[in-house]
C-alpha cells in the first residue's frame, strides 16, 4: 500500500456496522461486539467513514502539516549528534546491500501480488541465469543511490509524523488503547516486531498491515503488564480477563497459515505468540511459533532483504522498510530464543548492515515515559528521549556478535575444539569491546556513575544483554570442565574479572530499573540477565574457602528478584528450581536463604538518591542493610582464587557445552 493512501476507505476495526448506524458506542469485541450479540444481529466492521469524520481528519492533517514544516525547519538547524556517523555508515553499506539483493533473482510476485522467494533449483525457477552475472562490482556508491536513500528516508519520516498525529483521532476504546500503549512502550522499542505507522493506519482502514489476529496477539501479550491496574482489570473481565485475546489469536493464526499466502501480520503474530509462550515456559510451542515465522520470512523473500530495486515487485518505500525491519526483528528473536532454550540459531545476517535496513528514524526522537506505572504524587517520571531506533540498531549489531558466540561455543549440535573456543574468545572479545566503544553515550549506562533517572526500558535491556554476552563469552574459561587434557594455558584473571564485573553491573542496573518502574514491567531478557549473573555469584561461593559475604549477598539479591519475577514469567520458576537443587546439593541453601529477623528495620533505614518506588512496587535490594556491599566492584583475583575456579564442577544448568 502506498504511504500516500492515508484517507480511510473503511471505518475502524473497533466500531462495527450496526453500532455506527445506531450512533452508539461500540465495545469493539471480536468477532462480534456485545451489543450485536445481545440483539442477535450480524456484527460487521466494514462501514465507510462518515463525511464529518473525513472532514475532521482533513482539517487536522492541514494543521499537522503546518506544524511539521515548522518543526522540520527547526530540526534542520540543529543536526543530530549521529548524523555524520549515519551518513558515513550509509555510504559504507549501500553497495553491500544492493550487491546481495541483486544476487538473488529468485524474488517474484505471485499471482496474488505477494512476494515469494525460490532459488534456482526449485520448481518455481528456471535455472537459466548465472548468479555471477547478477553481481555488481564493489566500489564507491553512486551519488544517485545516496540521493535516493535520503529521499526515501525523508518520505518515510514525514509519513510517520503524519500517521502518529492521526493516532490521536482514532476511536479506540478501552481497554484496547491501554494494552496497545503497553506494547508501544515496553515491547516495541526493544524488538521492533511491528511498524507502528502502517499498523495504526491499517487498523483504521483494515489495510494489509493489520489483522484481527495480530491485534489479538498484541492485546494478549500486553495483559500481564496490567495486573496492578484495577480499572483495566475490571474492563478485561468481559474478555475472560484477557484470555479471550490469546485464544482468538491462536485460533485465527492457523486459519491464516492454512491459506498458503502469508502476509507480514502473520509473521508478526507468530513472533508475539512465540515470545508469550517462551515467557510462560511452554518451550515447544515457543520454538514452533518462532520456526514458523522464520520459515515464512524466507518464503516471502524477506530473508534476502528485497530492497525495492526490482521494478516488477512493485514495492513501495514503506513496504521495503517494513520487510527490512521484520528481518532484523526475526534475527534478534532467533538469537534470544536460541539462548533461552539452548539451541542452534537459525537465521544468519549474510553480511547485511542493520544500520542501513532502517531508514525511518522518527521514533528516535519521541519522548518515552513508563506507560501504566503510577508514582506517588510529586515524584513522577520525567519523559525522556526514546532513542529507540539507535537502540534497536545497536541491539542488532550486538546480536550479530552474539550469533558467533552461540555458534562457536554453545551450539549443542557440535563438539567444539579448544582452538575454536580461543579463536572465538579473541575475535568476539574484540568485537564486544569495539561495540561498547562505538555505543553512543546516550545508550550507555555507567554503573560507576548511575544516572539520576533510569533510562527507558529498552536501553536498560540493551546494557544488560551486553553484560550477559560478555559473561557467556568468558564463563567457559573459568572452570576445568571444558579444558583439554593436556597443556592448556593457565587461566587468565581477565576472564574472571570480566564475568564478576558484568554480573555486578547487571544487578546494579536492574535495581535502578526496579526502583524506577517496579519489577512488574521486567521483560524476559532482564530475567535471563539476572539468572546469568546468579551463575557467577554461585561460582564465587563455590570457589571460596571461607564464606564470601559479598557473593552471598548478591546471590540472595538474584534469587529474591527471580522469585518475584516467576509470577510474571513462569519459565523463571523452572530456572529457580535448578538453582535450589544445586544449592541443596552443595550444602549452601542455609547460607544463601536470608534468615535475618530485622528485614523490615533494614528496609526502613535504607535510603537512595533515585526515583521513589512506583506505587505498590518494591526494590529487591531493600532487605539488605549494606547497600554498597552489593554493588562494590572492588575485588582482588588471587592465584588461589583462579586455581579454585579451575577445580570447580559448575552448575549443569548454565554450563551445557563440551570441547574435544
Amino acid at each position: 500500500m502506498s504511504m500516500a493512501s492515508i484517507t480511510p476507505r473503511r471505518k475502524s476495526a473497533f466500531s462495527c456496522d450496526q453500532c455506527r448506524k445506531r450512533k452508539v458506542k461500540c465495545g469493539g469485541e471480536q468477532p462480534n461486539c456485545c451489543r450485536c450479540t445481545k440483539r442477535n444481529e450480524n456484527c460487521r466492521y466494514k462501514l465507510n467513514p462518515t463525511l464529518s469524520y473525513t472532514e475532521r481528519l482533513e482539517n487536522h492533517v492541514k494543521e499537522l502539516e503546518s506544524y511539521l514544516s515548522l518543526t522540520q525547519a527547526n530540526a534542520a538547524s540543529e543536526p543530530s549528534r549521529s548524523n555524520t556517523a549515519e551518513t558515513a555508515t550509509f555510504q559504507r553499506g549501500t553497495t553491500a546491500k544492493r550487491t546481495y539483493a541483486e544476487a538473488f533473482k529468485g524474488l517474484k510476485a505471485d499471482e496474488k501480488g505477494g512476494i515469494t522467494y525460490h532459488g534456482a533449483t526449485s520448481f518455481f525457477q528456471l535455472p537459466t541465469y548465472n548468479l555471477n552475472e547478477a553481481l555488481i562490482s564493489h566500489g564507491e556508491v553512486p551519488a544517485h543511490l545516496l540521493d535516493e536513500g535520503n529521499k526515501r528516508k525523508e518520505k518515510l519520516v514525514s509519513n510517520a509524523w503524519h500517521q502518529r498525529a492521526l493516532e490521536a483521532l482514532l476511536e479506540t476504546p478501552e481497554p484496547f488503547q491501554f494494552l496497545l500503549n503497553i506494547h508501544w512502550c515496553w515491547i516495541q522499542p526493544l524488538f521492533n516486531f511491528i511498524y507502528r505507522p502502517a499498523f495504526t493506519r491499517d487498523m483504521e482502514v483494515l489495510g494489509p498491515y493489520y489483522s484481527h489476529t495480530l491485534l489479538n496477539a498484541i492485546l494478549s501479550h500486553s495483559v500481564r503488564w496490567c495486573r496492578q491496574n484495577k480499572d483495566i482489570q475490571k474492563l478485561l473481565e468481559p474478555y475472560d480477563n484477557g484470555v479471550l485475546f490469546s485464544r482468538q489469536a491462536r485460533e485465527f493464526i492457523f486459519s491464516e497459515v492454512s491459506t498458503g499466502h502469508p502476509k507480514v501480520p502473520t509473521v508478526q503474530t507468530l513472533l508475539l505468540l512465540s515470545a508469550q509462550e517462551c515467557s510462560a515456559g511452554n518451550r515447544t510451542q515457543a520454538w514452533l511459533y518462532s520456526g514458523m515465522a522464520f520459515r515464512l520470512i524466507e518464503d516471502m523473500g524477506i530473508t534476502y532483504t528485497a530492497d525495492g530495486s526490482t521494478p516488477e515487485l512493485h514495492l513501495e518505500d514503506e513496504d521495503v522498510e517494513i520487510r527490512q525491519r521484520l528481518f532484523w526483528s526475526c534475527y534478534f528473536w532467533d538469537k534470544m530464543i536460541s539462548l533461552y532454550l539452548g539451541r542452534t540459531p537459525t537465521l544468519q545476517h549474510h553480511g547485511m548492515d542493520p544500520d542501513q535496513m532502517i531508514l525511518d528514524d522518527y521514533a528516535e526522537h519521541e519522548l518515552w515515559s513508563p506507560h501504566g506505572v503510577v508514582y506517588p504524587q510529586g515524584s513522577e517520571y520525567q519523559p525522556t528521549t526514546a532513542y529507540s531506533i539507535s537502540c534497536f540498531r545497536s541491539t542488532c549489531r550486538l546480536a550479530i556478535i552474539f550469533n558467533q558466540i552461540l555458534i562457536h561455543i554453545y551450539d549443542p549440535s557440535k563438539t567444539h575444539t579448544d582452538a575454536e573456543l580461543r579463536a572465538c574468545l579473541q575475535s568476539e572479545g574484540r568485537a564486544l569491546k569495539q561495540w561498547w566503544d562505538d555505543l553512543p553515550d546516550f545508550l550507555k549506562i555507567d554503573t560507576g556513575d548511575l544516572p539520576e533517572s533510569c533510562p527507558p526500558s529498552h536501553i536498560v535491556t540493551l546494557n544488560c544483554l551486553y553484560h550477559v554476552f560478555k559473561i557467556l563469552l568468558y564463563r567457559p574459561m573459568l572452570t576445568q570442565r571444558n579444558a583439554m587434557q593436556g597443556n592448556r594455558p593457565r587461566a587468565d584473571p581477565h576472564h574472571l574479572v570480566e564475568c564478576i564485573s558484568s554480573a555486578i553491573s547487571i544487578i546494579t542496573i536492574y535495581d535502578l530499573f526496579c526502583r524506577s518502574f517496579g519489577y512488574e514491567h521486567t521483560v524476559l531478557s532482564l530475567s535471563y540477565a539476572l539468572y546469568t549473573a546468579l551463575s557467577i555469584f554461585l561460582l564465587q561461593i563455590q570457589a571460596a574457602s571461607l564464606p564470601n559475604t559479598q557473593a552471598l549477598t548478591r546471590l540472595r539479591f538474584c534469587i529474591n528478584a527471580l522469585e518475584s519475577l516467576s509470577s510474571l514469567n513462569p519459565v523463571v520458576g523452572s530456572a529457580l528450581s535448578l538453582v535450589t537443587d544445586t544449592l541443596s546439593t552443595l550444602g549452601l541453601e542455609a547460607l544463601v536463604r536470608p534468615t535475618s529477623q530485622n528485614t523490615l528495620e533494614q528496609q526502613e533505614h535504607r535510603s537512595t538518591d533515585f526515583l521513589p518506588n512506583p506505587t505498590g512496587s518494591t526494590s529487591h535490594t531493600q532487605e539488605y542493610s549494606d547497600f554498597t556491599d552489593i554493588y562494590s566492584e572492588e575485588f582482588v583475583i588471587s592465584d588461589e582464587t583462579l586455581e579454585a575456579f579451575q577445580l570447580l564442577t559448575p552448575m549443569e544448568a548454565t554450563f551445557g557445552i563440551g570441547y574435544e
